[in-house]
């Protein structure tokens, strides 16, 4: 059995089961995971290897890269501003940003941008590593950059510009980069490890991303068009996902230092639920999110099949919300995934927030390990009826 760091509250024995046998499977080099309910810590474990080549241990305070996952944190940091009347979602993005208004952008308002739709997932010009970490070059390319189909009419992830257009209305209407808005308005109260742009001094701390291991997964009905997306350069689909050439390297300490509020965030797991925890309900007397806020913020938006991903998806104002088949499904559901396996949602119809980070990247078979982690979860709480007034999971 290999060495778990961590606790589980009584009853949820089985999350840590779970967990040391994805370490025992060698489907993890290292990993944590977390579990709020009701504004309380449940689980919080953590094991295996941060860093391969040092052999350096995943130890309690073991920072991560989750990629996407940050999207849901940098939604958060809109809604914060919206809640507080600094921020009309509906009003047009040019009102807060004047160059943005140009090239058939006039009118596309601030949350077209979270929920995918102003129609800019890609640039014309791809820009550098160097480029995308100085922030103005990429800002001004997109101010500038004419939508790649009506905004509204369609709907198209915005892989990479999503952190971009989303930061910089933040950083217009605050003053701050999102970065420095995310550490003083939400993470320092809450005493979080969550960074969009990591302190230096905090480097040592990060866990290195093991490249992907790529295993081919049997193509289903309807794959073969989503595939053919991704492996052609000239599709939307590769234009969106590669508009930064060649592309980022998110073990790269400058990276790392830089705001990409998209993909770099890093954090613990630990951190990672108590946010979610701290948007549905008080952690230690904090909550981020008002009901009537967060209400705004996770009603489904968009649905149907995306443009650039080629699948079904359900969108909230800059939140995911889980399609039926997977795993974390709940009605009231809300988060957001990152490549290669990390996740952090909350649903507050059951009071539940969990947070997983991973240093290896799974790509091209079904990811297993958080989703074994949560049927232990479920598992729990269904036998324990901890949930008020008996509710399961829906």
């Amino acid at each position: 059995m290999p060495e778990i760091g961590g606790s589980t509250a009584r009853g949820f024995e089985g999350v840590r089961e779970a967990f040391a046998a994805n370490l025992a499977a060698g489907t993890e080099v290292g990993a944590a995971v977390c579990v709020y309910l009701h504004g309380r810590p449940v689980v919080d474990l953590w094991g295996g290897i941060a860093d391969p080549e040092s052999g350096r241990p995943w130890e309690r305070d073991t920072l991560q890269v989750v990629y996407s996952t940050t999207k849901g944190v940098t939604a958060a940091c809109a809604h914060l501003l919206a809640q507080r009347g600094l921020l009309d979602l509906d009003a047009p993005v040019a009102r807060y940003w004047p160059e943005f208004g140009s090239a058939g952008k006039e009118r596309i308002p601030v949350r077209w941008l979270l929920t995918h739709q102003a129609g800019l997932p890609a640039l014309d010009q791809p820009v550098t590593p160097a480029q995308a970490i100085a922030w103005e070059p990429v800002v001004d390319a997109l101010a500038a950059q004419r939508p790649f189909w009506e905004p509204g009419r369609e709907h198209g992830y915005h892989a990479m510009t999503y952190g971009w257009l989303v930061g910089e209305v933040v950083r217009r209407v605050s003053g701050r980069s999102i970065g420095a808005f995310l550490r003083e308005e939400i993470a320092e109260p809450l005493g979080l490890d969550l960074w969009i742009g990591l302190p230096p001094g905090e480097r040592h701390r990060v866990s290195t991303v093991v490249a992907p291991r790529f295993q081919a997964a049997q193509l289903q009905e309807g794959d073969l068009e989503r595939f053919a997306a991704f492996t052609d350069p000239a599709s939307l689909t590769m234009r969106a996902m590669t508009v930064v050439t060649p592309p980022l390297d998110h073990n790269d300490p400058a990276e790392q230092y830089a705001e990409l509020p998209a993909t770099n965030g890093i954090c613990t797991a630990r951190s990672l639920a108590r946010f979610y925890a701290a948007l549905i309900g008080e952690v230690d007397g904090h909550r981020v999110l008002e009901p009537a806020t967060l209400a705004d913020a996770v009603a489904e938006r968009v649905s149907g099949v995306d443009r650039v991903l080629r699948m079904p998806v359900r969108i909230g104002t800059g939140f995911g919300l889980p399609t039926q088949d997977a795993y974390w499904y709940s009605p009231t559901a809300f988060g957001f995934p990152g490549m290669g396996g990390s996740i952090g949602f909350a649903d507050p119809g059951s009071g539940l927030a969990f947070g997983y980070v991973m240093n290896r990247i799974v790509e091209g078979v079904p990811d297993t390990r958080a989703s074994s982690l949560f049927a232990a979860v479920q598992a729990a709480c269904e036998t324990m009826t901890m949930l008020p007034g008996g509710r399961g999971w829906a």
